[in-house]
């Protein structure tokens, strides 16, 4: 349960930030002493879509974390071995994030050309990634780690996989967005805003798969056993 309130905690902290960046608690009509006749949101709609979005999906996986850390306390639990293209997924999805904040920063000033290298860079790395899971999997399954192998195993594939294909969905957007950043004809604003919101997207499952990694190296046992100490 602590690790489950940290990570809300967490979530909540990063949408305060953001909201207070974007300035959606401000009145402006206060601020002038006037009232707007027309409304025009300084944050677009699909922003905050995309927020409430990443608000539900870590939650989600902070139950899914939650349960983690009580099944493991079980007699039957066995720890699965983390194989080592996890650490090469891992720099990968990292790099992958790192283009596409470049993107958006090419994209504000200008420079298609380096915002379509970007985006494609963007777009192979995340793939590579995926591949690199399904590596892991079926390295694991080699040595006899499957799903119903025990508690322990099946956390692995069921949070891994649940990451996966969030990683999937924002592929089929990021590969949108790159077509489009190809094509005259699509307004540069608009490139401009679904670039940004696929960096939020993926910096977002960038912070949740570190979660997940340090989870099965184990080195966020040590960190829950200390959040349950501080409680208790």
């Amino acid at each position: 349960m602590s690790a489950t309130l940290i990570f809300l905690a967490a979530i909540g902290a990063v949408i305060v930030w953001w909201m207070s960046g974007q300035r959606l608690t401000a009145k402006p009509w206060l601020e002038t002493g006037t009232i707007p006749l027309t409304d025009h949101p300084s944050t677009p709609p699909t922003k905050i879509g995309l927020f409430v979005f990443l608000g539900v999906v870590g939650a989600l996986f902070s139950l899914f974390i939650s349960a983690y850390f009580m099944r493991m306390t079980s007699s039957d639990w066995w720890t699965t071995p983390v194989p080592r293209i996890l650490w090469l997924n891992t720099g990968v999805l990292i790099l992958g994030s790192t283009t596409l904040q470049w993107a958006e920063v090419e994209a504000k000033r200008g420079r298609e050309s380096a915002v379509r290298h970007d985006l494609t860079a963007s777009f192979v790395l995340a793939l590579l990634f995926l591949i690199g899971q399904v590596e892991a999997w079926r390295e694991l399954a080699s040595s006899g780690f499957v799903f119903s192998g025990n508690p322990a195993d099946s956390f692995f594939y069921l949070l891994t996989g649940l990451h996966g294909l969030h990683i999937l969905g924002g592929i089929l957007v990021l590969g949108h967005t790159t077509v489009r950043a190809f094509s005259a004809d699509f307004p540069r604003n608009r490139l401009r805003l679904n670039i940004e919101l696929s960096a939020i997207y993926a910096h977002f499952m960038l912070a949740v798969w570190l979660i997940l990694f340090a989870i099965f190296a184990g080195w966020a046992n040590d960190f829950a056993d200390l959040c349950r100490q501080l409680l208790n």
